[in-house]
Parts: structure tokens; sequence; C-alpha cells
């Protein structure tokens, strides 16, 4: 696609039609859920809305081919494998946990990787009616304004988004008795604790585990807002080799060396 901008406005109208067609009329409904193969829970509206937006991307774009989350993980990894070509990464409703027990925090994210990089994000909250959107050396922004992460704010005045769950007990340990922040939350979606973080709404993730449709779309959207994004090792997170990495990023560099340094204690 050459046309970045309006392949964006693109995508953020067919998430935006998701949620209000698909996701938040479940919502409001009788929600049933089961269990897949690593514990998780999926819906029926995570699966309604996979098959709804890859439908919507096949007719924008045959040509590149897609990853999604309700998919068998050997058709994911085939399609990371293929480095250097396209393809569509979609987690459909991200938070579902969240989105089974009536809890208003969910999202869809969506990124557009090529060459191993991702070059278009888009991740829309239908709750809020918030879509942020980002493309590659371009910016971020919000409902079509421009945002910026919140730099310059000190460890210890700051707010972030720590999953003690996936961290290691020693890390974990440490983060929650002996702070270095002013405060942290865990959200239970990965997507809106990037686009919060991009839009200055918290200053760090601390994750030990995202999948790669959890960062991809959010690590753009964050990096283009200003933010410092990696690994626990400060290792970009693209081009990805697997599934799953852990992740660090902070809304500054300094930040982001002084939680590093907490990780490796």
């Amino acid at each position: 696609m050459t046309d970045s901008r309006h392949t964006l406005t693109a995508i953020a109208a067919i998430l935006e039609q998701t949620g209000r067609e698909i996701i938040l009329p479940a919502f409001h409904a009788a929600i049933h859920t089961s269990s897949k193969s690593d514990g998780s829970i999926v819906t029926t509206t995570d699966l309604d809305s996979q098959r709804f937006i890859q439908s919507k991307l096949a007719a924008l774009d045959a040509g590149i081919a897609f990853l999604g989350e309700e998919m068998r993980e050997t058709d994911q990894l085939a399609c990371l494998a293929d480095s250097h070509g396209q393809f569509w990464c979609l987690d459909p409703l991200d938070g579902t946990s969240n989105f089974a027990a009536h809890f208003p925090a969910f999202a869809i994210s969506l990124a557009l990787i090529e060459g191993g990089m991702v070059q278009l994000a888009c991740i829309h909250d239908p709750v809020r009616h918030e879509s942020f959107t980002a493309i590659a050396r371009q910016g971020a922004w919000l409902n079509g304004r421009a945002i910026s992460s919140s730099a310059g704010k000190p460890l210890q005045e700051s707010v972030g988004f720590v999953d003690f769950k996936r961290l290691k007990p020693t890390y974990a340990a440490a983060l929650a008795t002996k702070p270095c922040y002013r405060s942290q939350r865990n959200i239970g979606s990965c997507a809106l604790e990037w686009a919060w973080l991009a839009a200055g709404r918290g200053q760090f993730i601390i994750h030990g585990g995202e999948k790669l449709w959890d960062f991809a779309a959010g690590s753009l959207i964050a990096a283009e807002a200003g933010c410092i994004v990696g690994d626990f090792n400060g290792a970009p997170l693209f081009p990805a080799r697997t599934l799953s990495s852990p992740v660090l990023a902070a809304s500054d560099s300094q930040i982001q060396a002084s939680l590093k340094l907490q990780l490796e204690d």
C-alpha cells in the first residue's frame, strides 16, 4: 500500500465499525466464555470481531497476509516466518476477561507489519470512542490530534502499568515491596496501556510476556509519541522472531534506564 494516510483512515473506520456493530452490542448482552488451550478465555465476540475485520481487510487489499490472535499457532508462526512479506496483526478484542466481566476496559488492536517492522497501527477503544493511530516515522494521533508522551517526569513521581502476574517472582516482589514509582495500575488490556502511555496517561509499562498482537500496534503508537520501547534488555521488539516478548516501555530514556536497573537487581 502506497498511501499510508488513506490506509490508516480506512482501517480506523473498520475498527470503529467493529466496535459499534459487534463489540458494544455484545457487551450489553449475556456473554458466554470458553477456555483456550493456554487457559485464557475466548468469547464468541472475539471470533465474530476477527472474522469481520479479516473480511474487511481482505476487501481492502487481498494481497496482504493476516495473523490474528484467534488463529492456530502454527498458522501464526508461518505468517511471522515470512519476514519479508506484509501481514496484518490483529487482536480482535484485547481485554477479553474485562469484557466478559462487564468491566469497560477493552480495545481492538491492529498493525500492518512489512519487512519485519510495524508500518501502520490503530487501537480503537469503543467504550470511550477513542482511536489511537500511528504511521512509522510520521507521528501518532488520538482521534486525529497529535499526541506525545509525558516526558520529563521523574520515576518517583510516575504512574506505570505493571503486570505482576507475568513477572519473575523476584522482580514482582522488588517492584511491589520497594516501589520506585508513585503508583501502578494493571488495566487488563495491553492495547489500552500502550495507547494511554502514548497519550501521557502513564509513564511506563512493565510486562513479563506480551503476545505479538498485544504489542504490535501499541509499540508503534508509543514510539511515534516519543516513548522508549523495548524488552527488559533494551533490545527492540521488532523484527519479532517469536510470538511473545517481555516489554519495558517508558515515556523517556531516564525512566527507561532507571527501570532497567530495577529489573537487573
